[in-house]
């Protein structure tokens, strides 16, 4: 108890002595006036931004929101400064609440809610003096349909590059398709969902990421995004040989002989890849009508397949002789 005293003693004296008192008694003054000057302040006029969300309600059970349940719009509000800053820090701007079955009254798919009905809403939740100086939004668009709807497979979009003499050999999706919902039109146009645009450099890694779905106005994907998973391997350079000239295009009771009749070819791959290629995966082939159409000593060969993990094919030659029997 004693220390205690000692305590508020020491305080009192450091308060009230001549020179403190003297502090103490413009500090008061000073914030006496820093209120009076706020209180002037917040009773000028000003005007503010507010964003102010936008829910659809009451949505029947056999339709399907194809814009989404949840909006907002950007009002510019004019009052004193005392009143904004209640509608800043409190709560009297609450959600506005559209009733689905008030403004759907067709099938169509498409519904307007103009702005003079969404200030109407937001009227209704404000003070008297308040005014709407300005809606950025001069609409709300609601999309809806009754349940049509199908499966398209995903793809990724942008740029996503290894580094150097690494390639990407692999993409997996998961899920690797997604149900999209729409008004039959659009419905019928869409035969792919894109992904939000990628943008990764230099790893040789597997890369795994997860990504939103490109969003389309009046069209909804479920799920709305996807994990993606880039698979890289080494690049080499390699060659197949044997690979048999097949000829095309041939008539009934001729045949097509090439000298050589087999061929090698070269590309690049990746090294894990290279292990599973045989020649049996590439296809050459002499066509029998453009030969007849410029005879010459020599005929043209093409590479006319190659597997999905080989680039840069080439044939190690591009003409050859040949000869046209009957059978």
């Amino acid at each position: 108890m004693s220390i205690r005293r000692t305590l508020y003693k020491r305080v009192k004296v450091l308060l009230f002595s001549s020179i403190n008192g003297e502090l103490v008694v413009f500090l008061f003054f000073l914030a006496l006036s820093g209120v009076f000057w706020l209180l002037m302040t917040l009773n000028e006029t000003y005007e503010k931004e507010f964003k102010v969300p936008v829910r659809i309600v009451n949505v029947p059970e056999n339709v399907v929101l194809t814009s989404s349940e949840y909006d907002s719009v950007r009002v510019t509000l004019k009052d004193k400064g005392l009143i904004l800053v209640a509608y800043m820090y409190g709560d009297e701007i609450k959600p506005i609440n559209l009733n689905f079955k008030t403004y759907v009254k067709d099938s169509t798919g498409h519904c307007l809610i103009s702005v003079a009905e969404i200030n109407r809403l937001i009227y209704q939740q404000l003070s008297a003096s308040t005014k709407i100086v300005q809606t950025k939004n001069d609409r709300v668009e609601l999309f809806y349909n009754y349940g049509q709807s199908k499966k398209v497979p995903v793809k990724w979009s942008g740029k996503v590059v290894p580094e150097h003499l690494y390639f990407i050999s692999n993409v997996d999706y998961y899920p690797d398709s997604v149900t999209v919902y729409a008004s039959q039109p659009l419905l019928d146009s869409v035969s792919v969902a894109l992904t939000m645009p990628l943008d990764v450099a230099n790893f040789r890694d597997t890369l795994s990421v997860n990504c939103n779905l490109r969003r389309t106005r009046g069209i909804k994907f479920v799920p709305d995004n996807v994990r993606i998973r880039f698979m890289t391997d080494v690049l080499t350079e390699e060659s197949i040989d044997d690979i048999p000239v097949t000829g095309i295009n041939v008539p009934k009771g001729k045949v097509l002989r090439t000298f050589p009749s087999k061929v090698s070819v070269r590309f690049v791959t990746g090294v894990s890849q290279f292990r599973y290629l045989s020649k049996d995966d590439f296809v050459v082939v002499a066509d029998y009508e453009e030969i007849m159409s410029d005879p010459s000593e020599k005929c043209r060969i093409y590479l006319r397949s190659v597997p999905n993990a080989v680039s840069r094919a080439s044939l190690n030659v591009t003409a050859v002789d040949y000869l046209i029997e009957d059978e």
